[in-house]
């Protein structure tokens, strides 16, 4: 891996504040992801599955994690199983875990070869009264396909009286809240990102393609031990920039446009999420920093509103409500729109369409428990956007903030600059 070692505190925590919430008697499984074909003998890069990899810190291939706390063995109360090597492989395919390096990263004294597993798990399965399995319940989870994970679930069933339950439900809720060590794990991918910006304000001119942009920020992240953007990388300009997933970043960048940029590294799996829009030829013309400055009002009276104790759906209720504000005051919306507007569809989301936070962690749209209260330590991005597509452009802004027992959240990219003069003196000056 090209990030540094994780101490394995955070994994042994992780494991103990998940056991807690296991029934009496109970067996929790965990899988590695597969690695999946494009075709011919080709494959996409391995990406381990978040939740083994929170658990235990493992991230290698046809790896298991088992967790048994209940068991009358010491030996079967945590134990991980790893692929075994040989000479062949590691020519191959290069070194790959030994148990003295698995024990090293998770914390688990328990080590065995995948091919121990099956015996393993003929003797704990008929001493235990529940299986946790772990399924995907995340609430935008929209991708079919059939997981290691899936796979395993089918066999288990096959044994038959098992009483299934779901890890899921503990996960989405412990995953939200997050261990300091966490935190700066975001945070320095945070850092990367930062990085990659500074070279690109640099970097911008009219006439670059927007692919151009994208291989300045891959540069940087990868130079800063990034294995890889978070998340397809959005380098939008011009009218581009009102489309809300555009990834082709194919179109040269003109003067007197904008290009919004929804780019960010990750750093040991944990992701950072960006979004800045920049003149390209430096200067911001006086119509882009009238809807500029609006969204970034939005975005810091936005931010204030994450504290402990508030929920999900009265805090986007809230942002609707500064938008319609910042949208009233800039002449795109007026009194008539407001009174045409309903619960379902207000005015402002003709401008501002999508929602304004989602949490951050493993995954770039983390686990989280909606109906959960905000609390200390929850990771949440804000990106408040306006879009304008009778004027072919659109302006959004993004941080990650840390919530706090009290106060204003911990603004981790604050470092990135996002105010425009600062934005224009790098430009015209680096």
């Amino acid at each position: 891996m090209k990030y540094n070692k994780i101490d394995s505190s955070l994994f042994i925590k992780n494991r103990k504040n998940f056991i807690k919430k296991l029934e009496a008697n109970s067996i929790a499984f965990f899988n590695s992801n597969d690695i999946y074909p494009i075709s011919a003998d080709s494959t996409l890069p391995f990406e381990q599955h978040r939740d083994i990899f929170y658990l235990s810190g493992i991230d290698q291939e046809e790896s298991i994690l088992v967790l048994f706390p209940d068991s009358k063995k010491n030996s079967f109360k945590e134990m991980l199983f790893i692929r075994e090597t040989n000479d062949h492989i590691t020519h191959w395919e290069g070194e790959k875990l030994t148990k003295e390096k698995a024990k090293d990263i998770s914390g688990i004294n328990n080590i065995y070869w995948t091919n121990e597993f099956k015996d393993i798990l003929n003797q704990i399965i008929k001493q235990s009264e529940n299986v946790y399995i772990n399924t995907n319940e995340h609430y935008r989870q929209n991708v079919e396909t059939q997981t290691r994970e899936d796979r395993f679930i089918e066999e288990l069933k096959k044994i038959g009286g098992i009483n299934f339950k779901k890890s899921n439900p503990i996960l989405q809720k412990q995953r939200s809240i997050k261990d300091e060590i966490e935190i700066r794990l975001i945070e320095h991918a945070c850092n990367i990102t930062r990085k990659g910006f500074e070279r690109v304000l640099k970097f911008v001119k009219p006439g670059v393609w927007e692919y151009e942009i994208e291989a300045e920020f891959s540069h940087e992240f990868l130079k800063n031990r990034s294995k890889k953007f978070a998340y397809s990388p959005i380098i939008a300009s011009g009218r581009n920039s009102n489309f809300l997933h555009y990834i082709d970043n194919n179109r040269q960048c003109l003067d007197g446009e904008i290009v919004l940029m929804d780019v960010a590294a990750e750093y040991a799996n944990y992701s950072s999420d960006m979004t800045r829009t920049i003149p390209v030829n430096g200067k911001f013309s006086d119509r882009q920093k009238i809807i500029y400055n609006a969204v970034l009002n939005v975005k810091n009276e936005a931010t204030s509103l994450l504290r402990p104790g508030v929920l999900w759906k009265d805090y986007h209720i809230e942002v609707g409500k500064i938008m319609t504000s910042e949208l009233l005051r800039i002449k795109l919306l007026d009194k008539s729109d407001i009174q045409n507007q309903t619960k379902e569809k207000p005015a402002y989301k003709k401008y501002f369409s999508h929602g304004t936070s989602h949490h951050l962690g493993l995954d770039t749209h983390d686990y989280c428990d909606l109906d959960m209260p905000f609390e200390k330590n929850m990771v949440l991005t804000v990106e408040p956007g306006i879009y304008i597509k009778d004027e072919d452009f659109g302006i959004r802004l993004e941080d990650d903030v840390v919530i706090n027992s009290s106060g204003e959240p911990t603004n981790l990219m604050k470092n990135i600059p996002i105010q425009i003069e600062e934005i224009e003196a790098i430009m015209n000056n680096g």
